[in-house]
């Protein structure tokens, strides 16, 4: 389990097709702090560590990407699937005992949103979303949502479109400050929306 709060940018070092996808993804978490078999969310998708170790000063992970991981997040995608170079929002598990920041996130991504909009409000940015049809009823207003594994709380919702605001410091320390217009990010709708859902759908036969 996670918390939407991000605590590290890393970047992907390599990537090779072994069955699965595996990539190597440079971090500044310490070597000796990651553990073989941890749980580390990769843009919000939860992947699993299979090696790590330390190359010219830096710091790395090995993770392996199912084929499932890779048809439902931005891993795969055609427009913004990952690529050496390419920055992503890391967070390390959530563990007994840590401030619970942000909302629970489980790492399951559910699907990919993509920007359709983006004005500065003040030193914040109003970002607008395109949710898939299928997720759309699951997110509310002043709900919080999980977007490429942070936690955001939204403003308003219009059909399947909806708002968020991110602030300066967000923007800082996670990849929201290179976001563009057109990029698709990985949406995990809240947890609690979706057994809300199921409870009312069980309810209805």
């Amino acid at each position: 389990m996670f918390t939407g709060i991000v605590t590290d940018i890393g970047e992907v070092m390599a990537l090779e097709r072994r069955g699965d996808l595996w990539a190597r993804i440079g971090t500044h978490y310490p070597a000796g702090g990651i553990d073989i078999g941890a749980s580390i969310a990769c843009d919000g998708c939860c992947l699993t560590v299979i090696a790590r170790g330390a190359e010219d000063g830096r710091t790395w992970f090995d993770v392996q990407i199912s084929a499932e991981s890779i048809a439902k997040t931005t891993i795969g995608s055609n427009r913004v699937g990952w690529s050496v170079g390419r920055r992503l929002n890391l967070e390390r598990a959530l563990k007994v005992g840590d401030e619970l920041g942000g909302h629970i996130v489980s790492g399951h991504v559910d699907g990919v949103a993509e920007i359709v909009g983006m004005e500065d409000e003040g030193e914040s940015t109003r970002f607008t979303f395109r949710a898939p049809e299928a997720l759309a009823g699951f997110i509310a207003p002043k709900g919080s949502v999980a977007l490429n594994g942070t936690s955001l709380t939204v403003n308003e919702v219009n059909g399947r479109e909806f708002g968020v605001n991110i602030i300066p410091h967000t923007k800082a320390v996670t990849t929201w400050g290179a976001a563009r217009l057109g990029d698709q990010v990985n949406i995990e709708i809240d947890t609690l929306a979706r057994y809300v859902a199921r409870m009312r759908d069980w309810a209805n036969g």
